[in-house]
């Protein structure tokens, strides 16, 4: 049984791993045995990254770019390939929030949200299945989505409509590249508690809305979505495709 969870000889590339719940991603992964590319935009936070993952002895290595740039995109793959790096795994986990009623929202903030949390996974995934496919040998594409999927909250929509388009964008991935072995699924986080949403779980009335509201009466750990994470990266879901599994405490069962 444990073979069908063992990442051993396999590449992941995590997408906004510096921290949060990408960090998670990467521990959970390695720990399975997979090698894995940690990227940041941000140098010094993939620096601190590495420097925590490398010290408890992970086979890991930094790449910093921009999700949303294909060029900078093309130029990190092509960076890989020149060294002999061959990602079977891509998380496209990278993702900003930004939060304003939609009458006051401005152009520029709807499209940097779309560009981060939607183009992205477009732009890396085509780059990661053109090789897949070229190989031979299929591979493995979890998009990182939310409960925002399927239920909006006011102040979001850029980010509720950039979640429930990358929804439809895996589901087109997995119908397109299913034939050459590739499974695309989802994992919809529930409210999990992170650096980014420390401020909102310090907000007492937030606070007591995410508890109550959910069946598990807490907040996600980022520790919560590994299991799921590691499963569909691994071969016990070969034959799972186009799906998206809520880690979210039960939250979308009693709305």
């Amino acid at each position: 049984m444990s073979a069908l969870f063992d990442l051993s000889g396999r590449t992941a590339l995590i997408t906004g791993a510096g921290r949060g719940l990408g960090f998670a991603y990467a521990e959970g992964l390695v720990a399975a045995g997979a090698a894995v590319v940690v990227n940041d935009l941000r140098e010094e936070t993939l620096k601190d990254a590495l420097g925590k993952l490398q010290a408890k002895g992970c086979n890991v290595r930094g790449l910093a770019f921009d999700v949303s740039d294909e060029k900078a995109v093309a130029d990190a793959f092509d960076e890989l390939d020149g060294d002999g790096v061959e990602v079977d795994i891509l998380i496209n986990n990278a993702g900003i929030q930004f939060r304003k009623p939609l009458v006051e929202l401005e152009l520029k903030d709807w499209q940097r949200v779309i560009d981060t949390n939607l183009s992205s996974a477009f732009i890396v995934g085509q780059q990661a299945a053109r090789r897949m496919i070229a190989r031979g040998r299929g591979g493995k594409i979890i998009n990182i989505g939310s409960v925002n999927c399927q239920g909006a909250r006011p102040s979001i929509a850029p980010y509720c409509s950039a979640k429930g388009g990358l929804l439809m964008l895996s589901r087109s991935m997995a119908a397109e590249w299913a034939q050459h072995n590739i499974q695309v699924n989802m994992i919809g986080p529930g409210y999990m508690l992170t650096e980014m949403t420390q401020p909102l779980a310090d907000n007492p009335e937030f606070d007591k809305w995410v508890k109550s509201s959910n069946p598990a009466q807490r907040w996600g750990k980022p520790e919560d979505l590994i299991g799921t994470a590691v499963y569909l990266a691994s071969s016990a879901s070969n034959y799972v495709n186009g799906q998206i599994i809520y880690v979210d405490g039960g939250w979308l069962s009693v709305l």
